[in-house]
């Protein structure tokens, strides 16, 4: 499943989120605190949380804030009382999205999303209306200039870890892993001191939407800078091919 390189997609929310790191430090410090509460406070115990940590360092949150943010969530864990709700709904011209959201308040965030798709001429449909469309999948990506093994030495080792398939695209590796395999390769990378641009558990589209009409884009953007701009969404995914 190789041919669709989406570093270019990461290294732009890169940008954006240095420009507005806030966001991406509260979303990952809902998803600390989850973590937290369900799997407990160490790391080395909590798989979760060590996936959380690993993206946390990705999206360079320094290591104090994120043990403070481990350390809150497990002194204060009756306080932790976020629930994940996921949106399933169209945008421009039959596009698929996918919205993740952790809350305190579901009559707010449903309310929020649903301004959102309505904004840019979309809606939100029923559980399922779209997700079929994706795969869940583990997706590291590693930048090519930040890595100094050789492609094939990569390869082997994310194939030995349990990966499902390897990219070699042009300015990035793409390796893609099971849900449940995504934890051990990332870990087998990390142990070989291998940067990562992004790692994470994501739905990658089993086809992608071209829009070539002006209005349409305007409002494809539309709906996601919206999502993009609340608190309570922690990811969005959906089949335009930017």
């Amino acid at each position: 499943m190789s041919g669709h390189s989406k570093f270019a997609n990461i290294k732009h929310k890169k940008e954006k989120n240095d420009a507005a790191k806030g966001k991406i430090f509260t979303i990952i410090g809902r998803e600390i605190a989850v973590a937290v509460k369900e799997g407990g406070a160490d790391p080395a115990n909590n798989s979760k949380l060590r996936d959380v940590i690993a993206k946390a360092k990705a999206n360079n949150m320094p290591n104090d804030t994120i043990e403070r943010g481990i350390k809150k969530a497990a002194g204060d864990a009756n306080s932790v009382n976020y629930v994940s709700i996921t949106y399933e709904g169209y945008g421009p011209s039959g596009t698929a999205i996918i919205v993740n959201a952790l809350t305190d308040n579901k009559n707010r965030t449903a309310s929020n999303v649903r301004n959102a798709f309505t904004k840019g001429g979309g809606n939100v449909g029923t559980t399922g209306c779209v997700s079929f469309m994706f795969d869940e999948k583990g997706q590291i990506i590693i930048d090519k200039e930040e890595c100094d093994k050789d492609a094939d030495d990569l390869m082997m080792i994310a194939l030995d870890a349990g990966a499902e398939d390897f990219s070699d695209e042009e300015d990035s590796y793409e390796i893609i892993t099971t849900p449940d395999d995504f934890t051990t390769v990332r870990e087998a990378l990390e142990k070989e001191n291998i940067p990562m641009a992004s790692a994470e558990v994501t739905m990658i589209p089993q086809n992608y939407v071209e829009l070539s009409d002006e209005d349409d884009i305007k409002k494809m953007n539309r709906i996601l800078d919206m999502l993009d701009e609340d608190d309570d969404v922690q990811s969005v995914y959906h089949n335009w091919d930017e």
